[in-house]
């Protein structure tokens, strides 16, 4: 069922529409790329603050710079000994990347580096706007300044921005290509979400259109052009999809397509975890590690990019 600032917002958008459609596509896409607010909504988040405190007290921040602004990545030092290799860890709309400190203290268990990143309007990254534009060039950005990645890990939103870096979908960023790649709870292709939207809001066939071709005029690519499953295929990187098919916010349906894309793609259900859990559970964070784990006579996996 809607919310009620939903239900508001599409009655509003209905007013605006029948006397500009245009008007009502642009409005959509300002909503579209506003970020949800920071502070922690409920207790549970509270929570996960606290217990992820200590964890990210291990880093060090970094100030990237990015077109239009800066974002914040939070470096994590291989441990003493430790062998494994360098991993980009993303996180997902709405989150930050405190929420990934079990999977941060995984991966720094079994050895790695690790570069945590906020994307533009969420953790400690300024702004109220974000983009998969935005999102891939923070990407750029944290390989430039940490000459590139063995690895990288991105949930949800994450998950998809690391399939379009890696598919140079902005004209202007190279293709950012780690030698293994995880999606975790990811979309497959946008065009799913931009319908999904597009329904939420209630909009018209004439400004649906609008605020399509908003999108399309910012990315420079068509929304067809933003499809993760068709790029890692091609790609041929390995990667590792996993997903829970109790997932309400990014259906099965995107896992499996992850899995019909290539040989290269290894679908591993981890059902009964939903959207957000399946990124901080164990038997998740262990398959993680154990898909990166490397012969340790290399210094590095190599990278593609």
């Amino acid at each position: 069922m809607a919310s009620f600032a939903t239900k508001v917002i599409r009655l509003w958008l209905k007013t605006v529409a029948a006397v500009s459609p245009e008007k009502a596509g642009q409005i959509a896409f300002r909503i579209f790329c506003r970020t949800p607010g920071r502070k922690p909504r409920n207790g549970k988040e509270k929570a996960l603050l606290r217990v992820a405190s200590p964890v990210m007290a291990r880093s060090r921040s970094v100030t990237l710079s990015i077109a239009g602004g800066w974002v914040v990545a939070r470096h994590f030092e291989r441990p003493e000994g430790g062998r494994g290799p360098r991993v980009l860890l993303v996180h997902g709309w709405g989150s930050r990347s405190d929420y990934l400190a079990r999977m941060t203290e995984g991966l720094l268990a079994a050895g790695s580096e690790v570069v945590a990143l906020d994307w533009p309007g969420h953790g400690a990254s300024p702004g109220r706007s974000l983009t998969v534009v935005q999102a891939v060039r923070a990407v750029d950005a944290a390989w430039r300044h940490f000459d590139g990645f063995d690895a990288a890990i991105g949930h949800s939103f994450g998950g998809a921005t690391l399939a379009c870096a890696a598919g140079a979908v902005v004209c202007d960023v190279p293709p950012r290509v780690p030698a293994k790649l995880v999606l975790i709870g990811a979309p497959s292709e946008m065009n799913w979400l931009v319908q999904g939207f597009g329904r939420m809001l209630g909009l018209a066939p004439a400004a649906q259109a609008v605020f399509e071709g908003m999108i399309e005029r910012f990315s420079g690519r068509r929304i067809d052009g933003f499809d993760g499953a068709r790029i890692l295929g091609a790609l041929g990187i390995p990667t590792l999809v996993i997903h829970a098919e109790d997932d309400k916010e990014v259906p099965a349906y995107h896992a499996r397509r992850y899995g019909d894309a290539g040989p290269n793609i290894d679908l591993h259900w981890a059902n009964g975890l939903g959207h957000r859990r399946i990124v901080s559970a164990q038997p998740v964070i262990e398959r993680v590690t154990a898909f990166l784990d490397y012969d340790e006579n290399q210094v590095r996996f190599g990278l593609i990019a």
